[in-house]
């Protein structure tokens, strides 16, 4: 008995679900049941059956405003996945070694996971005083560059959640524990483009961290550069280490999508 073609076992009603998802591939962010039964040649009670099943699951959200559909964030998760699988690390391993090699400090790529920002590669300067490696760990995402990089173009009930299951703490005199001080400072960061720790974590340890964006437009990750105070003084940081590292960022962006842009 010979093996039946894989188009036999299609499934129709899962096809008619991809087919919705991909709607919203064009400009519109938003579509009601009527354009999308007359796009997709469906019986409007069929569509309302796929965006109930489809927003169970988290892959569509209901304006409760219009009535209308968006697409959900297990959408956007699943894209995230998609990115790390084809090897964020590895894209990004050859921009670190680059950075580290031109200044000989150590560059880090971090992600946001929860209410912390995860170090998932590195590369360590040669100097004999140096940052120590601390891949695989998570450190609060308010008092870090990398993680102040990220959270700075997140809603602002985004990064309250975050600080409602992470309170201010003070790990150093430089911590900032005041809210709204923090919503300034990520305010800046969001102009600039990077970000600055100043001790904020560790006494005597200072960086400049810097968002990753992928085709989404989406801040997925962040690049830092990290060294004793000493060494990253206002003038280096200003002259050679944030433009290092905001280079660094677009070019990695850039390899995931992101069309960098002028005013990006």
């Amino acid at each position: 008995m010979g093996r039946r073609k894989k188009s036999s076992y299609i499934i129709q009603s899962v096809t008619n679900a991809f087919d919705l998802l991909e709607e919203y591939r064009g400009e519109e962010t938003e579509l009601g049941v009527t354009e999308l039964s007359k796009r997709l040649g469906l019986h409007k009670n069929n569509v309302f059956r796929l965006l109930a099943t489809l927003e169970s699951r988290g892959y569509m959200e209901q304006n409760k405003v219009t009535g209308n559909y968006r697409l959900g964030l297990r959408v956007l998760e699943l894209g995230q996945v998609f990115i790390k699988h084809m090897g964020l690390v590895k894209m990004a391993r050859p921009i670190l070694e680059e950075i580290s090699e031109k200044c000989n400090e150590t560059a880090y790529l971090g992600v946001i996971r929860d209410d912390r920002v995860v170090y998932v590669d590195v590369v360590e300067a040669t100097r004999p005083v140096r940052v120590v490696s601390r891949v695989g760990v998570g450190l609060p995402v308010y008092c870090s560059g990398v993680g102040k990089a990220q959270i700075a173009f997140e809603s602002v009930d985004e990064v309250d959640r975050v600080l409602a299951e992470t309170p201010l703490k003070r790990y150093t005199e430089h911590t900032l524990k005041d809210r709204d001080a923090l919503m300034t400072q990520l305010e800046q960061v969001r102009m600039q483009g990077y970000a600055l720790d100043d001790e904020e974590f560790d006494e005597g340890i200072r960086c400049v961290g810097v968002p990753v964006r992928d085709y989404t437009r989406r801040v997925i990750a962040g690049i830092s550069v990290s060294g004793p105070a000493y060494r990253f003084t206002d003038k280096r940081l200003e002259e050679e280490l944030i433009p290092l590292a905001v280079e660094a960022g677009k070019r990695l962006s850039s390899r995931l999508g992101f069309e960098v842009t002028e005013e990006s």
